[in-house]
């Protein structure tokens, strides 16, 4: 191929991939413009259906053909998505034969010799209007291609179906009951009431404001009446969350058994077979158990009545709007229910590795439902639920930018919402007392930082941590405790600006987190040791080595430490700077779930069962 042959070859290659190049900037250009009038997912039609469901919420037709008009809209949408992302991918590829061509004809055209002086310079106009042909092709490939980037980012506008504080109902199941999967003594009735009422010879007592009448349901009462969130004291009397109250990690019930053997039956007042996986902890609101649980295809929240493990209940979490086709990939150690769910007696709450989170009522059915996008986590999402007089508290540190937010807890709606400027985190929420009021305290890297509960505003932070942070902050002492393996422990003082007390690496925990209570700390690694410090000043008092590790995060209760190991075995040690064993009971089976309290009892979630342990 002679010169003028190639020169003939690269002109016709940069005339074409011009003229494409131009042709899908213009389309990608036209495509933004529409989406950015009209949002893809937005449909006039959409809103008149939600409109009558509203007024008529059981109308089963209307629901299904909403669900079908939002598949055939999320579908038009993707296929949006796919034309964009293959329109970007050719303009690209446009460009780039464009800048080739162009060169290799400068090249050859190079040796052309230099016209005669007076002639027209034939080889400047030929320069001028490959480089006018050029920036123009450049601004319209970046136009474009900027469009297509920004056209990729709508659908996050769409899922968070609670800002607006309108979630579509999910159908209701009726109650059901599992006497099968349990041993010891069942409940019969189906009759569940919309608040759980104490037996009154267990000792325990009970917010009156929390108790329904005889003859209306929870949520009838609360549409007729303000809801009374349950106070601080009411907190302290259950074990709500992740950890206990506030997610502390301290228990205020009394007579907690000490001695047991899940293998033999030995004080097991019932024992429940477990019919999905999960990692997250049970928690307890006067008789009713709330444990949440993942199956191959579902998203189930589960409720027993703790007094006798009747399954009362059980809940699957599906057709939630912005909910991924298919789940994300989790480790096997996290797994798609990892986080806790929260209670505050009214409502139970609940978070997948989804990015779905919903409330249901004591009776099962779900008040609302909503998916806060799909935390980019190569473990699996794993923060905790926490609650506080009508706000759901959502820490969600991902890969792709972290943010804390509180939910209003009747509607969903989100309430505010906190950048921050740290990396991903395991962490949990902690609630501590500032005052007449309470922070809510996060940890992550680098950052232990509390944020006002009532506008989410950032009241100090402390920079002290690294690495990939699962322990969750503890309080106690006037102090805020954070630590982490391969960084430190840290004791900070929560006032002004934070400020850090004391530190020390000598003993790290690597996803249990830290317990403190009377002026002492505790920490349990995942190599198996478990470590006394003085809250004040860092003083280690104590440490005891262990055959397993940590994941269950320990718990003070009844004047004494328990620390359960990942193999089921509980190390019970008298609260104290005396190193002191009481027993090493063990359940049977290997566990990663920290234990929820009740006076005289104690909840266990194994691999495969619930326990109920205690004395008659």
């Amino acid at each position: 191929m002679n010169k003028e042959q190639k020169i003939k070859l690269f002109s016709n290659l940069a005339t074409g991939a011009a003229i494409a190049g131009i042709f899908i900037a213009t389309l990608l250009l036209f495509n933004y413009l529409q989406i950015s009038r009209a949002g893809p997912l937005e449909s006039s039609a959409m809103e008149a259906l939600l409109d009558r469901l509203e007024e008529d919420p059981n109308d089963e037709s209307l629901k299904t053909e909403i669900r079908n008009l939002d598949l055939l809209a999320r579908k038009a949408f993707f296929n949006n998505q796919w034309q964009v992302n293959t329109g970007a991918l050719l303009l690209l590829i446009c460009t780039v034969i464009f800048g080739i061509s162009l060169n290799m004809l400068n090249s050859l055209k190079s040796k052309i010799e230099v016209p005669e002086q007076g002639e027209p310079d034939v080889q400047l106009a030929r320069k001028l209007s490959q480089r006018g042909i050029i920036a123009t092709a450049a601004v319209l490939a970046l136009l474009a291609l900027g469009a297509s980037y920004l056209t990729n980012g709508h659908l996050h506008r769409f899922t968070a179906v609670g800002e607006d504080a309108r979630a579509v109902p999910l159908e209701e199941i009726e109650i059901i009951e599992a006497a099968s999967a349990i041993t010891g003594s069942q409940a019969g009735a189906n009759e569940i009431p919309d608040r759980p009422v104490e037996p009154a010879s267990n000792g325990e007592s009970m917010d009156s404001a929390m108790v329904s009448s005889a003859n209306q349901t929870g949520e009838e009462q609360m549409a007729i009446t303000p809801v009374n969130y349950p106070s601080a004291t009411s907190i302290l009397q259950q074990h709500g969350a992740f950890r206990g109250p506030f997610g502390n990690g301290v228990s205020y019930h009394k007579n907690i058994p000490t001695e047991w053997n899940g293998a033999a039956g030995l004080h097991v007042l019932w024992k429940a077979l477990l019919a999905g996986g999960g990692n997250n902890s049970p928690i307890l609101w006067g008789d009713r158990l709330f444990l949440a649980a993942t199956t191959r295809n579902s998203k189930i929240v589960y409720c027993y009545n703790r007094f006798s493990g009747a399954l009362l209940w059980q809940k699957a979490i599906e057709n939630v709007p912005g909910s991924p086709p298919a789940p994300p990939k989790t480790t096997d150690d996290t797994g798609l229910s990892a986080p806790t769910l929260t209670t505050d007696g009214i409502r139970v709450y609940a978070i997948f590795a989804t990015g779905d989170v919903t409330a249901l009522g004591l009776s099962g059915k779900i008040a609302w439902a909503r998916n806060l996008g799909i935390p980019d986590n190569h473990y699996g999402h794993a923060s905790s639920l926490q609650t506080w007089q009508g706000k759901l508290f959502v820490q969600y540190d991902t890969n792709k930018g972290s943010k804390v937010m509180a939910l209003d807890c009747s509607s969903g709606a989100t309430l505010w919402e906190t950048n921050r400027k740290v990396k991903i985190s395991w962490t949990s929420p902690i609630l501590i007392p500032a005052g007449n009021t309470y922070q809510l305290v996060l940890s992550a890297d680098p950052l232990v930082a509390a944020y006002d509960t009532d506008t989410g505003k950032e009241l100090w932070s402390v920079n002290c941590m690294m690495g990939e942070v699962g322990p969750s902050p503890a309080f106690g002492s006037g102090l805020v405790f954070a630590a982490n393996e391969y960084a430190r422990l840290a004791a900070i003082r929560p006032e002004g600006a934070g400020a850090i007390v004391w530190e020390t690496d000598e003993y790290l925990p690597e996803v249990a987190s830290p317990v403190t209570a009377d002026g002492l700390l505790y920490v349990a690694t995942s190599y198996g040791v478990v470590a006394c410090y003085d809250a004040k000043n860092g003083t280690k008092y104590w440490e005891h080595e262990c055959d397993a590790g940590f994941y269950a995060s320990p718990v003070i209760a009844d004047g004494k430490l328990y620390a359960l190991d990942r193999e089921g075995v509980m190390h019970i040690f008298h609260h104290g700077k005396e190193k002191q064993l009481i027993s090493e009971p063990q359940l049977g089976e290997k566990t990663v779930a920290t234990p929820a309290f009740a006076n005289g009892r104690i909840y266990l979630r194994g691999e495969k069962h619930l326990y109920c342990i205690g004395t008659e």
